[in-house]
């Protein structure tokens, strides 16, 4: 992890234990039309009670977006790496994630989602990082980015490092403004720790005391993706390298795949009219206030469909005062004619 300085005042804080639905249910993947080539296999003979695929398995590549997956002998895709991105969407065993305090919606999906040591590349199966990375990844059972994002929803318990640094629990979006109508924005990951996080170009950033234990849209993201899955990131939307400070910088950052991009004229753009390219795990971007000009305004973790069949995800909110996928507000969905569903704009896969 990245260097960091300070402690934070640890708050006293009674939490619940987080719940997680009990429904079940099973879906199959969409049939990927796009052009295939390249194929050759390989044969995995790990046993299945670690949620590894046995039998023989088959590379192949894709197009749109160019990807390689990874195909088991019945010819489902049980893991998927796009090219120019470090996301990999692994299967796994099922799990199921909801938020009772906010939502009646569930999540059951054996996706998993975690970070290649690099962008993927053509050919990247037969080099020795990925075969080692994917040794030790595949069939674990260790926290992915999924799980990490549960970590800060209403109830959720609070987690220690080694110093005693709160680095998960229950999280706010941000103190009221001096309104007590609006709440405050820009609150990072260092905010939510307490502590001073020096980045990799040097720079360091002091936490506001008044905002401990609050993440915004995009400090959420930051959270998950950079200071705990480590994801590189930027201090600024402007210096250094990785993902970011807000949503329009990670919206138009070269850093990943646009997945889906902005479509339409500024300043709101145009709702895209397909998003079957998504996959789990990717970033959705919404334009929602007129007041910042051509800007995008939200940032989302993509999950996935839901119980219902709905495309849900998880984001922090005012409404809800943190990290939700629940129905405060707007029910999180992009599909439909819902509240974020018309304002949904883009799309990344990091």
């Amino acid at each position: 992890m990245p260097k960091r300085k300070g402690r934070p005042v640890v708050h006293a804080a009674t939490v619940l234990a987080l719940l997680a639905g009990s429904a079940y249910c099973t879906y199959e993947l969409r049939k990927d039309q796009q052009a295939e080539v390249t194929v050759h296999t390989v044969t995995d003979d790990a046993p299945s009670a670690s949620g590894r695929h046995t039998g023989q398995q088959t590379w192949e590549r894709l197009n749109d977006p160019a990807r390689t997956v990874l195909r088991d002998d019945k010819g489902a895709v049980v893991a998927t790496f796009t090219d120019g991105a470090r996301t990999a969407a692994l299967k796994g065993p099922s799990r199921t994630f909801g938020e009772p305090a906010g939502t009646g919606t569930k999540v059951v999906t054996d996706d998993w989602v975690r970070l290649l040591p690099e962008p993927w590349t053509k050919g990247a199966q037969n080099q020795q990082w990925f075969k080692d990375w994917f040794k030790d990844n595949y069939g674990s059972q260790q926290d992915d980015v999924f799980a990490i994002a549960f970590q800060y929803v209403q109830g959720a318990p609070v987690k220690k490092d080694a110093q005693g640094v709160p680095y998960a629990g229950d999280a706010v979006f941000g103190p009221y403004k001096p309104d007590g109508v609006d709440r405050f924005e820009q609150n990072d990951f260092y905010d939510y720790l307490g502590i001073p996080y020096t980045f990799r170009s040097g720079a360091t950033m002091q936490p506001h005391q008044d905002r401990y234990r609050a993440l915004d849209c995009s400090g959420f993201m930051r959270m998950v993706w950079g200071y705990r899955s480590r994801f590189p990131l930027m201090a600024t939307d402007t210096a250094g390298d990785g993902l970011p400070r807000t949503a329009n910088g990670m919206a138009r950052s070269k850093t990943g795949v646009d997945i889906i991009e902005l479509q339409g004229s500024a300043p709101w753009y145009a709702r895209p009219k397909n998003t079957d390219r998504l996959q789990p795990g990717d970033l959705l971007f919404f334009k929602m206030d007129h007041r910042t000009g051509d800007h995008i305004d939200h940032v989302a973790l993509y999950l996935g469909p839901d119980t219902a069949g709905h495309k849900v995800f998880i984001s922090s909110r005012k409404e809800q005062n943190g990290p939700t996928m629940g129905d405060k507000g707007g029910v999180s969905r992009i599909d439909g004619s819902g509240f974020y569903a018309d304002l949904f704009r883009s799309a990344k896969r990091l």
